[in-house]
């Protein structure tokens, strides 16, 4: 082969492969909110990824500017609620933690004082410290008995209003959005790409995308208790060049769960 027909192999090769799909591979993954908590990141594995070839956001924000009234807003007494909830919840769980660290040490003080004498002096050691532990640990069941008591009074009221909120903006959207499905298809459409779909592993990869070169926007949903994280992240797909992009808390929005 000639170096001329050398060189047009190569170029022919380098066309059809930037002109070819080109693999996108997303990872999910998300680290405690308390920042002081430390440990490593968890992975967010059955995770739907989305990779749209527009912005989505910007049709539903523009639906909602022509919207015929304004969208119903989460009244700030809602929002109070779900953080005294979350509180509440919070307390609960520390307390039980502490109960279950207390029953499991007077559990094995109890095996312990059973193979000795009373008579002996470390039986009586022990039996001082059982005694101090079971104090505490009728006080702290006390505690989580009553913290138990009131998340679940305040979750009922909270979830009384959050349900009368969310059937007023679903209403509203309804009728705000019944054009969006028209509105994506024409985006799609005038884009000349496709929407593409996967969903993450157990290690919180999504690597199933074969994208053709264009911009997209990465979307995904992950619910917390009492919040949910929404992604909606540009990118560039250049041909011939593998591209891969992390979901995490810090590019992700942080709204209202209702």
């Amino acid at each position: 082969m000639t170096n001329s027909k050398f060189l047009l192999a190569l170029l022919g090769t380098a066309i059809i492969s930037a002109c070819g799909p080109t693999q996108v591979v997303v990872t999910a993954e998300i680290a405690a909110a308390n920042p002081t908590q430390g440990g490593e990141p968890r992975a967010l594995g059955d995770l739907e990824i989305r990779l749209f070839p527009y912005d989505r956001d910007a049709i539903f924000d523009s639906l909602t500017a022509v919207a015929p009234t304004p969208e119903p807003a989460i009244p700030d007494s809602v929002l109070d609620a779900q953080n005294q909830v979350a509180a509440a919840q919070q307390a609960w769980r520390d307390t039980e933690a502490r109960w279950n660290v207390l029953r499991d040490t007077l559990q094995t003080l109890t095996e312990e004082l059973d193979q000795l004498s009373r008579t002996q002096g470390q039986y009586r050691i022990l039996f001082r410290d059982f005694q101090e532990l079971d104090d505490e640990y009728a006080r702290i069941e006390r505690q989580r008995d009553t913290a138990f008591e009131d998340f679940t009074s305040l979750q009922a009221g909270s979830m009384a209003a959050a349900d009368e909120t969310r059937l007023l903006r679903e209403r509203w959207a309804d009728e705000a959005f019944a054009e969006v499905d028209a509105a994506m298809a024409l985006k799609e459409r005038a884009s000349g790409l496709s929407t593409l779909y996967d969903t993450t592993d157990a290690s919180g990869v999504a690597d199933g995308f074969e994208a053709r070169a264009g911009d997209y926007w990465v979307t995904a949903r992950y619910e917390l208790p009492y919040t949910e994280l929404y992604w909606n992240v540009p990118i560039t797909v250049v041909g011939g060049e593998p591209a891969q992009i992390r979901l995490t808390r810090e590019n992700a929005t942080a709204r209202p769960k209702l």
